[in-house]
């Protein structure tokens, strides 16, 4: 286990949170849960029918268990569903339906804060995770989209903070115009602060540093710092940088003397997510780095979308990510 990952579930574990997960009739899930509060990570809420639970051979004693289509709770949810989307054309017996679903249940409770956060994704589509997230508990305030990263823990690294880096957006947003790229920057400085303990210094990529050279992706890049340093003054985000400028200290002095982010960047924002998911491909497989995530950001409260491959180690090491994320909003309330 990482030094990071060992933070996180040391940090979650003492100020524990409830997380939802919706996922119960996957056996990854299962034994996910029962590794997470074997550590002692959170409160868990795991969503299943009877059956599954009495066919695994795991000890899940100290989980609560629901059956959404058996609950006492499906009424007084489908109610809220119904109030939240009638003006969107949702009946009460289309709510009724819904409420019956495991992703718009487990979102129905971090809604109406009886779980704080929720992590699925291994047996369901990333859309089909999102859907319930934008129509019930939209977007942070202050976030206009819904963005992913990753955190890479690079091994035996100088750069970064002491090796670790966020890498965004490397698996949602595909194409972001201008806008869209400054508004996953902000994100991803927050998400760095939250999750690393550490002021965020934002890269923004390309293949230019400093007007090196020309070409409309450029100057989507450049007019993304102009937006982000203009809504978040209070950051250091800085770019168009390559790589190199953004994170190595003499190469940064050299292509972009004077920026206070050239060389010391630990927050990486990419032009698309082919290069985001690329990069952190290339880190994970060549670098032996450790890759986590990919991690949501912008909704208003914690969700995080799992890789359908995900093992039950991974689902744990995200339980206690979604963990940290909600202590970091109640403690931004306060």
């Amino acid at each position: 286990m990482s030094s990071f990952l060992d933070r996180t579930i040391a940090r979650a574990s003492a100020d524990k949170q409830t997380i939802v997960l919706p996922e119960g009739n996957d056996p990854r899930t299962l034994e996910a849960a029962a590794k997470a509060r074997d550590l002692g990570i959170a409160n868990l809420v795991v969503l299943a029918d009877k059956a599954a639970v009495a066919a695994s051979s795991l000890d899940l004693s100290g989980i609560k268990f629901i059956d959404p289509a058996t609950s006492p709770d499906k009424q007084r949810y489908a109610e809220t569903l119904f109030e939240l989307r009638k003006s969107k054309g949702l009946t009460m017996d289309e709510a009724l339906k819904l409420a019956e679903d495991v992703l718009y249940y487990g979102v129905i409770m971090v809604y109406l804060d009886e779980a704080d956060g929720m992590v699925a994704g291994a047996a369901h589509a990333t859309a089909d995770v999102l859907r319930p997230c934008l129509q019930i508990l939209k977007t942070k305030a202050g976030a206009k989209l819904v963005s992913a990263f990753f955190v890479i823990v690079v091994p035996d690294c100088e750069y970064g903070k002491q090796g670790a880096f966020i890498f965004a957006d490397s698996g949602l947003v595909q194409y972001p115009n201008a806008e869209e790229l400054a508004n996953i920057a902000i994100s991803s400085a927050d998400s760095f602060q939250n999750l690393l303990e550490a002021e965020p210094v934002v890269a923004m990529l390309c293949h230019s540093t400093k007007g090196s050279a020309k070409g409309p992706s450029i100057d989507k890049v450049v007019e993304a710092v102009q937006i982000a340093q203009k809504t978040a003054p209070e950051l250091k985000i800085d770019g168009e940088f390559q790589l190199d400028a953004a994170i190595i200290p003499a190469i940064g002095a050299s292509k972009a003397p004077g920026s206070e982010t050239a060389g010391k960047a630990n927050v990486l924002v990419f032009p698309d997510l082919d290069s985001g998911n690329i990069a952190y491909k290339l880190a994970q497989r060549l670098a032996k780095a450790e890759a986590y995530g990919p991690v949501t950001q912008g909704i208003a409260k914690p969700v995080n979308d799992l890789s359908r491959g995900a093992s039950a180690d991974d689902i744990v090491g995200v339980i206690g990510i979604t963990a940290v994320q909600s202590i970091g909003r109640k403690a931004a309330l306060k």
